[in-house]
């Protein structure tokens, strides 16, 4: 899904068949502006999808947009003013307001989370662990907080995780497999495996052929053991239990990126407003 076509789908969603309410009240003739308010305090996000959402709602708009996305913002900011048919505004609105809000309250825990990693090499990643059919705003979100896009969906990587291998008979199995696909099918896409225990990272070392090891649920010490043994042969990524209270101390550890779920879910939503001026 393309922003454009997730764009259609949430308007679709909300107007059925027509903004009964505005089409009740608002004159056909009526041109009126609005401006959107700011009244918590982060990092912007969603503007780019904003002006997305108007212009489909209405070409003829006329957005004038004051702050960019990744800007820390506080109470009392004008992110941009719209003008253009009363209806349509009113229209637009809350499709633009749930977008913002929730992007910019992502940003704004992922810039915090960025922020802990200062000085090291560790990258912050996002997942897969999104608002169905709303991830293409979540990845954006992630991505204005600082944070680096893991795979988008189940198409653009393989990501042999512990049920796959569980499922295929054993590490090196599931490797070979991918592998054989690969080939087979001429692919040309990554291949990460998750690993569990020491055990399980030998045995990635021992059969090779894959891009990145993924260390799920070790602790930070048994993240640093593990950094050591595969010495630079593969990308490293820790997972598992990993929030602002132990960010750092995993990234001390010298892995490479780090993911975390929680970037896009129990996030609370900045406070922001569209105002009739």
């Amino acid at each position: 899904m393309n922003l454009h076509e997730f764009i259609q789908l949430a308007l679709a969603e909300d107007i059925g068949d027509g903004d009964h309410t505005s089409l009740a009240t608002i004159p056909a003739d009526a041109q009126k502006r609005a401006r959107l308010l700011v009244k918590g305090e982060g990092v912007l996000a969603g503007v780019e999808v904003a002006k997305a959402v108007f212009a489909e709602v209405d070409p003829s708009f006329q957005v004038d947009v004051l702050l960019q996305d990744g800007t820390y913002i506080k109470p009392g900011d004008v992110v941009l003013t719209v003008s253009g048919s009363a209806r349509n505004i009113l229209t637009a609105e809350r499709l633009v307001l749930n977008c913002m809000q929730r992007m910019s309250g992502i940003a704004t825990h992922t810039r915090q989370l960025v922020d802990l990693l200062e000085g090291t090499r560790a990258q912050l990643l996002d997942t897969r662990k999104t608002t169905p059919n709303f991830r293409i705003c979540e990845k954006m979100a992630t991505k204005i907080g600082g944070a680096v896009n893991h795979r988008f969906g189940l198409y653009d990587m393989i990501l042999i995780k512990d049920n796959h291998i569980d499922y295929a008979g054993g590490i090196e199995a599931a490797i070979k497999k991918a592998v054989t696909y690969l080939q087979e099918t001429g692919r040309s896409l990554r291949i990460e495996i998750e690993t569990r225990n020491r055990a399980e990272v030998e045995d990635v070392l021992r059969v090779g052929q894959v891009d990145i090891i993924l260390l799920d649920n070790f602790p930070p010490d048994g993240i640093r053991e593990m950094v050591r043994l595969i010495n630079g042969r593969f990308i490293t990524e820790a997972s598992g239990g990993i929030d602002e209270t132990n960010l750092r101390a995993y990234a001390e550890t010298g892995v490479d990126f780090i993911s975390s779920g929680a970037l896009t879910h129990q996030i609370n939503s900045l406070d922001l407003s569209l105002k009739a001026y």
